[in-house]
């Protein structure tokens, strides 16, 4: 069973944020301090879930994980090229990364019937009022 991570993505207020400041730099590698323990569940189809004004908005699925040794080491997360936008998930600020289990993960955002997509900010009202 697959496990996912989850971090806060700092200075993008949408989705679109996030892919035009992406797309202005060539790596898709995460560097973070520590390497996760639960390594192996996420290069079983775990995937990065970001975090955008406070709501899970989407994810890029989890290729490899390497220790870099240096003066000070640090784990390198390469991640997918592709974005897939999901079903947005309200979620707390926190430093560093989380886990979250596959379980708990929000499901990906399904097109509507005219192959239109709901927009997010549709999606979290419905949710909100219990209709979704």
């Amino acid at each position: 069973m697959s496990v996912n991570l989850v971090k806060l993505c700092v200075g993008a207020d949408t989705v679109e944020d996030l892919l035009s400041w992406e797309a202005g730099h060539a790596t898709r590698t995460i560097h973070t301090r520590q390497t996760p323990k639960r390594a192996e569940e996420l290069l079983d189809g775990g995937s990065l879930f970001w975090v955008i004004k406070g709501v899970i908005l989407v994810r890029r699925p989890i290729l490899s994980i390497e220790t870099a040794e240096g003066a000070i080491p640090q784990c390198l997360i390469t991640v997918s090229t592709q974005h897939i936008l999901t079903e947005p998930h309200p979620r707390r600020a926190f430093q560093g990364w989380r886990y979250l289990e596959a379980k708990d993960s929000p499901k990906d955002l399904v097109m509507g019937d005219n192959g239109a997509e709901l927009p997010p900010e549709l999606v979290n009202a419905l949710r909100e009022a219990g209709a979704w």
